[in-house]
């Protein structure tokens, strides 16, 4: 690998900006050289390649969210989401219940459905899998399927995130869902360690999921991946983290985003006395990954962790919001509720930006025949006749949008 001296760095970050030439993968690794007494540099520079990437227009995807189950096998120091059984909140969604939450997304405009659960709860819970086989199922792939199948039927498109699957797994949802996920969060094997956010999940070996990740793109789904900010990775780990995904997303041609999200301390968690990221944290890991991958892949934040920042995170580099729901709560961040949509497009619209929904698979994907099947695709074009109505003012929920009550 080459020494770069930090002129050599700041050349390579200005090529980045203005002639769209990638950084190479040592300059990636040089960029903790550039001080936070540089970030101007690089912040203005992230904004360019998102400008001509995307222009001035940033996006949300109108979502219904799905807790399918929130019973899971690993223990990650910073999550609420995680149940067990007999703990107060836990939840596994029947069918019924599924069905109306659905419908009332469809009421109101959505267009996504978000399937989010725990890593296969089945391998940990017999109270659970007594609770699939009473939905006449015996595995939980097979129990998202059928709920993918209702979100279709009520003309949404699914979108899953059910932490790690084996490649069958995904080779089966992709017949009924246009995108999956799985958080890489972090390449770092030390996080795994005595005393560390990973040590108790298993699930969150970098390794295992870096292999659903390379599994998904070999079977061409498209894929949301990210990483998490703030749960005791250094900056160098952030950015080996963006660097792999960038490797797997060449390899492959399937990420269609990359969320850069918050920790966000909360009392029952194990990471409970553990200080939240400072905006500059954020708006450091946006700039950075908006310079590290490649244009085709949209940068996401979640706008309900950090909503004093909305203007900091577009000139950071993002062009997404994420999903948004006017219906159901941010289950995974509970305290932190949506923005009013209207408050947001102001925000944006301060910024000279304009804000639009989108679906949960891009056009860029949809355009490729080999990422979505035909029935699927039809589906997508109902969905996009909707949500363009939804763009240009004749639905009303773009106004009146905010977090709905479970």
């Amino acid at each position: 690998m080459r020494d770069l001296d930090l002129p050599s760095l700041h050349a390579a970050i200005e090529a980045r900006a203005c002639d769209s030439v990638p950084l190479a993968d040592d300059e990636v690794l040089a960029l903790p050289e550039v001080s936070s007494r540089d970030g101007r540099e690089m912040l203005e520079a992230a904004g360019t390649v998102r400008d001509r990437a995307f222009g001035k227009t940033a996006t949300f995807s109108p979502k219904v969210f799905l807790p399918v189950t929130n019973l899971c096998r690993n223990k990650c120091g910073y999550c609420s989401f995680k149940k067990m059984p007999g703990d107060a909140g836990v939840w596994t969604m029947s069918p019924s219940e599924v069905t109306e939450w659905i419908a009332r997304g469809r009421e109101h405009g959505c267009v996504e459905a978000l399937l989010c659960l725990g890593d296969k709860p089945e391998t940990s819970f017999p109270a659970y899998r007594a609770q699939l086989a009473s939905f006449g199922h015996d595995n939980t792939v097979d129990y998202l399927t059928r709920v993918s199948r209702i979100a279709l039927d009520h003309g949404l498109l699914p979108h899953t995130n059910a932490g790690l699957l084996t490649r069958e797994d995904m080779a089966q949802l992709r017949t009924t869902n246009v995108s999956l996920g799985l958080m890489l969060e972090s390449a770092s094997d030390r996080l795994c360690g005595p005393g560390m956010p990973h040590h108790r999940a298993p699930d969150k070996q970098p390794q295992k999921r870096i292999r659903m990740l390379e599994d998904a793109g070999e079977l061409r789904i498209p894929f949301t991946t990210g990483i998490l900010v703030g749960i005791g990775e250094t900056r160098r780990e952030r950015i080996e983290a963006l660097l792999e995904i960038r490797r797997i997303s060449r390899a492959f041609g399937h990420v269609q985003e990359v969320i850069v999200q918050s920790f966000r301390a909360r009392p029952e968690i194990p990471m409970h006395a553990a200080s939240d990221p400072s905006d500059d944290d954020l708006i450091d890991a946006i700039a950075l990954a908006r310079l590290i991958l490649d244009d085709d892949v949209s940068v996401q934040a979640p706008p309900n962790l950090s909503p004093h920042a909305t203007a900091k995170m577009l000139r950071a580099g993002i062009n997404d919001f994420g999903g948004i729901s006017p219906v159901s709560p941010d289950y995974i961040n509970p305290r932190h509720p949506w923005p009013h949509l209207k408050a947001l497009g102001e925000a944006c619209a301060c910024e000279g930006f304009s804000l639009h929904p989108r679906l949960p698979i891009y056009p860029r994907w949809r355009e490729r025949t080999e990422f979505i099947d035909r029935d699927l695709e039809m589906n997508a074009r109902a969905c996009e006749r909707r949500v363009s109505s939804f763009a240009v003012g004749r639905s009303p929920h773009l106004e009146s949008a905010s977090v709905g009550s479970p």
